[in-house]
């Protein structure tokens, strides 16, 4: 194989993406694109080749610590992958395939079932760094209290999804709207919680057969 510097200029890949597209580019040099160049001792064309039979193994669910593995990759160039195939993702998935959610009218479709429980029912949402739905889980069912609802029951899962961020959703059979002293108590220690962990909770909402309420939006978060 021949090294970057022997491959003619105009046949290089960032040449090439500005010539001709980066449609025209093999895998091998669209990672080449990507990572620029190698170190003393590999040359990027070696490393790009290591990194996309890494990206086409079916079984392999691709990670930072999986690239930084390759010999002549390191923080700054694993970043670089990782971060251009969340781009990639996000951008040019096909529709349909996943629920972003920026508001509480937006996450009631997907605990519709909470207004017809005569139990309370608490339920955690994960979501990633795009304000994507990653899971729907039932934590608890039964009264609200402290030892059922915990902080690492709800973040175990959490941590598992490897969510940016959570939105817990619990049902009042009541029908009272009005937050708990138990309510709010939980709602604090899960938004500590999150700031130990990186996993921000972005909204705690009530649901109730007539209505509901947002913890954010009263100020309560």
């Amino acid at each position: 194989m021949k090294k970057m510097k022997e491959v003619p200029v105009r046949d290089r890949p960032r040449e090439k993406i500005a010539s001709k597209g980066a449609s025209f580019l093999s895998d091998n040099e669209l990672i080449e694109a990507i990572i620029g160049k190698g170190t003393r001792n590999k040359d990027v064309r070696e490393i790009s080749k290591e990194i996309v039979k890494l990206l086409k193994h079916p079984s392999n669910d691709l990670l930072y610590d999986d690239i930084q593995e390759i010999d002549g990759i390191g923080p700054t160039k694993a970043s670089q992958i990782i971060a251009c195939l969340e781009l990639g993702r996000r951008f040019f998935k096909p529709a349909g395939t996943s629920i972003k959610v920026t508001s509480p009218e937006e996450v009631l479709p997907l605990v519709a079932f909470l207004k017809e429980k005569r139990q309370e029912y608490f339920i955690c949402l994960t979501l990633n760094g795009a304000g994507e739905i990653l899971n729907n889980r039932i934590i608890t069912v039964g009264l609200l209290n402290h030892s059922l609802v915990h902080p690492r029951e709800v973040f175990a899962d959490a941590i598992t999804d490897r969510a940016a961020s959570i939105i817990c959703v619990h049902n009042h059979p009541s029908g009272s709207l009005d937050p708990s002293p138990q309510d709010n108590a939980i709602t604090t220690q899960l938004k500590e919680a999150g700031l130990l962990l990186g996993i921000q909770l972005i909204d705690h909402i009530i649901v109730t057969k007539n209505g509901h309420i947002s913890m954010r939006e009263r100020g309560l978060l």
